[in-house]
């Protein structure tokens, strides 16, 4: 059986997409989660902002964060839709392992699920 691991993903969607386009790749992304197994704990919606240095010609994107609960071998066909996505110019996944670092998780996936709520 495999271990259920915490992780936050970061995503930065191009911000040339429309509201509609942005939001359905969002939710791509979190039917993927769950696909390969994973529990969307909560979202933190970061929205457009500029980027640090340009990407692919991009000078802003959309920024969106996920945590969530996943076996950790889904984590690698998650990569590849991410890699195979023209619409996200970047990505990250951050796993959680130690008691600490679970307890942060907790909190800040709480406080995103407060946000969103508002």
């Amino acid at each position: 059986m495999a271990r259920i691991r915490h992780y936050e993903t970061m995503f930065i969607v191009k911000s040339t997409l429309t509201q509609e386009e942005i939001e359905a790749q969002i939710a791509t992304v979190k039917q993927n989660i769950e696909k390969n197994g994973g529990e969307v704990v909560a979202c933190d919606d970061m929205g457009t902002r500029t980027l640090a240095y340009e990407i692919q010609k991009n000078k802003r994107g959309y920024y969106y964060v996920i945590y969530f609960k996943a076996p950790s071998e889904s984590i690698k066909e998650l990569e590849r839709t991410y890699k195979v996505n023209e619409s996200i110019i970047r990505f990250i996944f951050i796993k959680y392992d130690s008691k600490t670092e679970i307890k942060h998780w907790t909190v800040m996936s709480n406080e995103a699920a407060k946000r969103a709520a508002k």
